[in-house]
């Protein structure tokens, strides 16, 4: 029995051919295709050209579009940390403003830190629409590739560099230190992040500062640090424990929920209460967080509302608008059972 021949190729179909179809111009097709016809050809004729694309199946080639564009549809979001699970609301708020206009590409370090100036050359290859940057440092920021619209998150001294939505971080601090204070705590101990973020270092700044104002310490040397990884915060912490409670340590601060989520598996290992024998708080506030054992004091930060508004001044930018303002959001503290 012989096998049949293979169907013929099937004919890629082109903007001429949906134009053809829908009785337009190939200029028209292109308009609607890249969502830009508002205001520029008729409501009648955008259907059309919808409809002839439907039948035909016609598919845009994202190529040669970035070619003549001199861009792509390419949003890249860059951060450090990445596998932090506090990124999942700042993606999902992220993609969903950006919506099917934009691809969203990850782009995040495994060893946690910043991309190298190889790394910005690849970056620059792909004729990115944008850049979403978490945590910047100095350096990259140097390297970035030149007119591409660029948005902080997260960046707080920064903003002089490019367009930053940041954490009230100050006022969070201010709660979270009253509250300790408030429960009689004089000496806490702190578990600070090893990611190279300007903001780690302004929460262990506010957070030093604002102890000290209240007449309590901060101990934060020797600096201890980790990944935001559970195992490796549980870690660091079994090794810093005699030390702070050797220091009159009676609560634990990470900067961090993820890392604090260590402190909690530390102190259980340990022996130790919570809150009774240590009491233990975060940042970010995680979905987590609220079903620890026992449930998480934190600083919330809202990753949903960083990642929108993130994604709202870039698509702004791209859009030819202002540079805006830098953007402010609320951090406010929410008290659970592990800090009593």
């Amino acid at each position: 029995m012989s096998t049949p021949p293979p169907p013929p190729p099937r004919k890629r179909v082109t903007a001429a051919m949906v134009a053809e179809r829908a009785g337009t111009s190939i200029a028209a097709v292109s308009l609607v295709v890249n969502g830009k016809h508002r205001g520029r050809i008729s409501d009648e004729n955008a259907e059309r050209v919808r409809a002839a694309v439907r039948e035909l199946g016609y598919v845009v080639d994202s190529t040669a579009s970035a070619l003549a564009r001199g861009t792509s549809d390419v949003v890249v979001l860059l951060a450090p940390d990445l596998p932090n699970p506090f990124f999942g609301r700042v993606i999902n708020a992220v993609q969903e403003t950006l919506g099917e206009r934009f691809q969203l590409l990850l782009f995040a370090s495994p060893t946690g830190a910043q991309p190298t100036v190889a790394d910005v050359r690849r970056l620059a290859a792909l004729r990115p629409a944008g850049l979403l940057v978490s945590a910047p440092t100095v350096e990259f920021l140097d390297d970035a590739p030149a007119g591409v619209p660029l948005v902080l998150l997260d960046a707080p001294g920064l903003e002089d560099r490019a367009p930053a939505v940041n954490y009230d971080l100050a006022s969070g601090v201010r709660a979270l230190i009253a509250h300790l204070a408030e429960r009689g705590h004089r000496v806490i101990g702190y578990l600070d992040g090893s990611t190279p973020a300007a903001t780690y270092e302004l929460r262990r700044s506010l957070l030093q500062a604002e102890a000290e104002r209240r007449g309590m310490t901060l101990l934060t040397t020797p600096r201890v640090r980790s990944r935001p990884d559970i195992a490796e915060a549980m870690a660091a912490t079994e090794a810093s424990l005699p030390a702070w409670r050797a220091a009159g340590a009676t609560a634990v601060i990470a900067a961090s929920d993820t890392l604090a989520h260590g402190v909690l598996a530390a102190c259980a290992r340990a022996g130790l209460r919570v809150p009774e024998d240590i009491a233990v708080a975060g940042f970010d506030d995680l979905p987590a967080s609220a079903v620890t054992a026992p449930a998480l004091t934190s600083v919330a930060l809202p990753g949903d509302l960083l990642g929108s508004v993130a994604a709202r001044l870039l698509v702004s930018l791209i859009d030819g608008g202002d540079a805006p303002e830098p953007a402010e959001l609320p951090a406010a503290l929410v008290v659970r059972a592990s800090t009593g």
